[in-house]
């Protein structure tokens, strides 16, 4: 490791444009987090069940998986500008109309509606990834990412802090739509603060090659993603468990908090270790953090843990996306789009396993599970290295 602390992030922020860009990217991501939350508390208020409420949830993240690869595909043939514009109104207008049909219309045009949104969620974090990535060097990509995740993070944890203060004031549909337009506007605004709109690939080129490399980094993202699916499912099973759901908030707000500590003080280094040695190492270390939670019973020292394992996840999405301007250096906004895809499915695989082992070993069990994806994303991991040697 090498440099001083915070020099990175000054050279980042002296360059023309980025600190508008980070604003409004922030104010364009809050629906990110608020949009599933959202659909629940209008579908539920306006009358529908909450297996209902649920499929139309599970309806949005699906549209935001297929999406992303598909976003990225466009963004590298025809810029980026176009894209967050015709994004920003499939999103807006799928949630709007989502609000106002809400216990009028026929339940499955809802879920198409919520399948839009999720779909025109626009590519904020891959837009800044590519805008920044061409304009820093390759020492200087290491902070712009983690200025990426750090300004995602904000949004999501600001995000639903706002639209709870919006639903304790006003109803959840007019909330839902307020932070919908407002997320609208943010990127639009954003799309013209950009600097560097994604020159057109070469035709013919621009593709994402799905050499050994490409497929085993994705398959470390997915593993990456059962981590973090595994502990949406292990926090509120483990509150429910011990008749403190309260505390959920608490355990997930550490795990933010965690994510913005890491991204901001991995981002403010130099590092001399190469980017293969930083993801195994990166996934080692959250295996090893969040494997002894499982027999952790006091609060405060479970908050820690989930703290420090924060500390490390944003740093491996910072590390990964290196190692994607490595791999895919012809389609960057594609490949970032199937890194977003991944970690979605990931996260779906990871729900789904952490509550067969919770209910199998104890709410406990889906902590041990996150680790053992993280460690096996590790030990996958180092064929890259092995790669990269040869």
């Amino acid at each position: 490791m090498s440099g001083s602390g915070g020099v990175p992030y000054r050279r980042l922020f002296g360059l023309p444009g980025v600190p508008a860009q980070a604003l409004l990217g922030f104010l364009a991501q809050l629906t990110q987090q608020v949009a599933p939350v959202g659909i629940v508390l209008v579908v539920s208020y306006s009358g529908g069940s909450l297996a209902l409420a649920g499929l139309i949830a599970a309806a949005f993240g699906v549209g935001a998986g297929m999406g992303r690869p598909v976003q990225g595909r466009f963004m590298d043939l025809r810029g980026t500008r176009p894209v967050l514009d015709f994004t920003a109104l499939t999103h807006v207008a799928a949630l709007v109309a989502l609000v106002v049909g809400a216990g009028n219309w026929p339940w499955w045009t809802i879920v198409a509606l919520a399948w839009i949104a999720g779909l025109g969620l626009p590519p904020i974090s891959v837009s800044m990834r590519v805008e920044w990535g061409r304009r820093m060097a390759d020492e200087g990509r290491t902070t712009a990412y983690s200025l990426v995740y750090l300004v995602q993070e904000l949004a999501m944890l600001v995000g639903p802090l706002l639209f709870g203060l919006l639903v304790a004031v006003a109803s959840a549909s007019l909330s839902l739509g307020a932070v919908a337009v407002a997320t609208g506007a943010g990127t639009v605004a954003f799309s013209r603060a950009l600097r560097v709109s994604v020159a057109p690939a070469a035709r013919g080129r621009g593709r994402v090659s799905w050499d050994l490399r490409m497929v085993v980094l994705m398959v470390v993202v997915l593993l990456v993603g059962g981590t973090l699916g595994a502990l949406q499912v292990g926090i509120p099973a483990l509150a429910a468990a011990r008749d403190l759901p309260a505390a959920t908030g608490l355990l997930v707000a550490a795990l933010s908090l965690g994510g913005i500590t890491g991204a901001a003080v991995y981002g403010a280094r130099s590092w001399r270790a190469g980017v293969e040695a930083r993801l195994v190492g990166l996934l080692l270390v959250l295996g090893v953090v969040l494997a002894p939670l499982v027999l952790v019973e006091a609060w405060p020292l479970l908050w820690l843990g989930l703290f420090a394992g924060g500390t490390v996840f944003t740093p491996l999405l910072t590390t990964m996306s290196l190692l994607v301007d490595e791999i895919a250096p012809d389609a960057p906004a594609e490949a970032f789009g199937w890194v977003s895809t991944a970690l979605g499915v990931g996260a779906a695989a990871g729900s789904g396993a952490a509550g067969v082992v919770g209910e199998r070993f104890g709410p406990s069990a889906p902590f041990l599970a996150g680790a053992a994806f993280a460690l096996m994303g590790a030990g996958l991991a180092t064929i890259l290295r092995k790669r990269r040697r040869t």
